[in-house]
């Protein structure tokens, strides 16, 4: 009788216990989906190093966003933690802006300073934290409202997911500096230890700045101001997002602005600008689901929408895999419409009873 009552009570503490199984899937998936897929960094002709990208970009936003949940931090602490990825990819996994650029039709010694790709780096900042980390968990969670403010890892699902992580980072170094960069034509680049060092410092750095701030540009409930429009935050983040592919954009036309610095700044300043605006409407408690779909929406159609700009040069198979990939994140995105338009309809029902 004693083990038949251990067995029942097993089974149902294993009932009760959540199952995270599909948001932790959800998101590994969509961080390279959305940021190396639908931005045509990844086309169909190499698809096969989508799953490195989901070890080392799906299992890294799974972890900063762990952090953020555990610390009961906001979006704030998402980003700071979604930048040390950033440096984590830039200056230690791949080195991309560190090594001058390989890339056919760029210009390696624009806006390279101090052994730096400054403009590059600029640029995959804001990349690289927003729509590998911020973007694609608003999406998750989104899909998963229920399990929104909950960490999905155990202690042994956190080690399984940093394990994962190193040999991710192991492949993707050996993939892109000992591989593609000789397919490239590139010289061998070895960066001094002083970057390595330098690059540990800023993400313990940021690490720390997403606890410290883990409790800034929260909504306080005692707030009742309005915030912008759902449709005015997508617009925004569309134009500003697409706005924000033509700094990369600089180091591969013809006649870039010059002096670079100009870009540069530019850039900067509109991040800045970015960052304060979100930041200021979403920690208001009126920011709500419609508001967080329609900005991760117009990102997301930002990130898609810039390839077509080079589209007409790719092989055929690339372009059929883009208009597949782009059908379905749309299909994705109107689906997910009508589950927050659905949430949103019974939530007006519960305030306010049809017949009263």
């Amino acid at each position: 009788m004693n083990q038949a009552a251990l067995n029942n009570s097993k089974e149902a503490t294993s009932a009760e216990r959540p199952r995270f199984a599909g948001p932790i899937w959800a998101l590994l998936l969509l961080s390279p989906f959305i940021a190396e897929v639908l931005s045509g960094s990844t086309r169909a002709s190499v698809l096969f190093v989508y799953v490195p990208e989901v070890m080392v970009w799906g299992v890294g936003a799974l972890l900063a966003r762990e952090l953020v949940r555990r610390w009961r931090a906001g979006g704030v602490s998402l980003l700071s933690l979604g930048l040390a990825l950033s440096i984590a990819e830039e200056f230690i996994i791949q080195q991309t802006s560190l090594a001058p650029l390989p890339f056919p039709g760029s210009h390696p010694e624009y806006g390279r300073v101090w052994g730096v790709n400054l403009l590059y780096f600029l640029f995959m900042l804001g990349y690289e934290s927003v729509w590998v980390v911020v973007v694609p968990v608003q999406v998750t969670e989104l899909f998963f409202p229920d399990r929104r403010e909950s960490p999905w890892l155990l202690r042994r699902g956190a080690i399984v997911s940093c394990i994962v992580f190193l040999i991710g980072c192991g492949i993707a170094w050996y993939g892109w500096t000992q591989q593609a960069r000789k397919r490239l034509h590139a010289a061998p680049y070895h960066p001094s230890a002083g970057y390595f060092i330098a690059g540990f410092a800023a993400i313990a750095l940021l690490i720390g700045l997403a606890y410290a701030l883990r409790g800034a540009a929260q909504p306080s409930p005692s707030d009742r101001r309005k915030t912008a429009p759902a449709w005015l935050g997508g617009l925004v983040a569309f134009v500003m997002g697409a706005a924000w592919f033509e700094l990369i954009g600089q180091n591969f036309v013809r006649k870039p602005v010059q002096p670079f610095w100009i870009a540069a700044g530019a850039g900067l300043g509109w991040a800045i600008l970015a960052f304060i605006l979100f930041a200021w409407w979403s920690s208001r408690p009126a920011w709500r689901e419609p508001h967080r779909f329609a900005a991760a929406f117009g990102a997301t159609m930002a990130c898609m929408a810039m390839p077509y700009v080079t589209f007409a040069r790719w092989p055929r198979v690339d372009q059929a895999g883009k208009v597949i990939f782009d059908l379905v994140a749309l299909t994705g995105f109107f689906l997910l419409s009508r589950r927050v338009a659905a949430r949103r309809s019974a939530r007006k029902e519960v305030v306010q009873p049809s017949g009263e």
